[in-house]
C-alpha cells in the first residue's frame, strides 16, 4: 500500500504539472472503487481551476475554487501525468483531463482507491476529521505521543499506527522507526517514558523524512507520479528481512504478526 513518503512524493511529482490548469473533462472507465465515483464528478470538477494540492494523512487534495477533490491511492493505486490522448491501460479507471493536453491519470488494479468531492472545508470531511497530527508537523512530538498513551495497554508498534494518534504512519515506516528507537513493537504504549517517546517520534519524523526524499519505497508496484520506483527500499533495517542480519548487531531479523500486520524486529536491539 502507499504509505505517508509514496503520497507525499506524489503529491510533490504532480504539483507542477496540475496547479493552475483547469479541469476541462473527467473520464470515468471503472467507477467501482472504494466508493463509487459518482455521476456527478465530472459535471461537479469540469471547468474548475486547481489552485492547490494538498495532503493529510494519506489523502491528496486537489483544491478549487468550488470545492476539494480527495483522493486516495488505496492498496495500489497511482497517479500519473499522461498526454491526454494516450491509450489507457486495463487498470486506468479515471482519467483528469486539463487545459494543457495532459491527464492526470488514476490507475488502481486493486481498485481500493477513491476519488470524492466536497464543497466544504475538507479537513471536516468524515474521511480527514479525526485524523491525528501530521507526523512531519511541528504540533506531532514525544510529548503528544506520551499524553495520548497513557494508559493504553495496545502495542506500541499498533499505537502509532492508529490515525488518531498521528496521521499516516504506515506498516513499513512503523516497523522502522521503532528499530531506529530501539523499541520492541509488543512494548505496551502506555509503558514507554516520555523520554521514549521522544525519541520515537523522533524517529517517525526521520524515516519518513529519509523515504520522502527517496522517493518512497517500492514494495509491489508503487511507483511516482512519472511511473519511476522509489529507492528507499535500499535502506530498510528490518522490513522484509526476516532471518537477515541486522545491520548493527548482526543477529537475525524477526517476523512475528501484530494487528494481522507482518511486524519485523531484531530482538537484539529492540527491547
Amino acid at each position: 500500500m502507499p504509505e505517508l513518503p509514496e503520497v507525499e512524493t506524489t503529491r510533490r511529482g504532480i504539483a507542477p504539472h496540475v496547479v493552475g490548469r483547469t479541469v476541462t473533462r473527467v473520464i470515468v472507465r471503472q467507477p467501482q472503487l472504494r466508493w463509487p465515483v459518482t455521476a456527478a464528478l465530472a459535471q461537479q470538477t469540469t471547468g474548475e481551476r486547481i489552485e492547490s494540492v494538498d495532503r493529510r494523512g494519506k489523502y491528496i487534495l486537489l483544491g478549487t475554487h468550488s470545492g476539494t477533490l480527495i483522493l486516495h491511492l488505496g492498496m495500489s493505486g497511482s497517479l500519473r501525468i499522461v498526454p491526454a490522448d494516450s491509450t489507457a491501460m486495463k487498470h486506468d479507471h479515471v482519467d483528469i483531463v486539463l487545459n494543457d493536453q495532459h491527464s492526470l491519470r488514476f490507475r488502481d488494479p486493486r481498485r481500493f482507491g477513491a476519488l470524492l468531492w466536497t464543497r466544504g472545508n475538507p479537513r471536516h470531511h468524515p474521511l480527514l476529521a479525526s485524523l491525528g497530527p501530521e507526523p512531519l508537523d511541528s504540533d506531532f512530538s514525544g510529548a503528544w505521543l506520551h499524553r495520548q498513551s497513557r494508559h493504553r495497554s495496545a502495542p506500541i508498534k499498533s499505537f502509532v499506527m492508529d490515525s488518531r494518534v498521528v496521521a499516516g504512519v504506515g506498516n513499513i515506516y512503523a516497523n522502522e522507526a521503532l528499530f531506529l528507537a530501539g523499541i520492541h513493537p509488543k512494548r505496551a504504549a502506555g509503558r514507554l517514558s516520555e523520554q521514549r517517546c521522544r525519541k520515537l517520534a523522533d524517529s517517525i519524523r526521520w524515516v519518513l523524512s529519509e523515504a520522502i526524499e527517496h522517493g518512497g519505497t517500492t514494495l509491489r508496484d508503487f511507483v511516482n507520479e512519472t511511473g519511476s520506483p522509489g529507492y528507499f527500499q535500499q535502506m530498510l533495517h528490518v522490513y522484509g528481512r526476516t532471518g537477515k542480519s541486522c545491520h548493527q548487531c548482526q543477529r537475525g531479523i524477526r517476523l512475528i504478526r501484530l494487528g494481522q500486520r507482518s511486524t519485523f524486529y531484531c530482538p537484539g536491539c529492540q527491547h
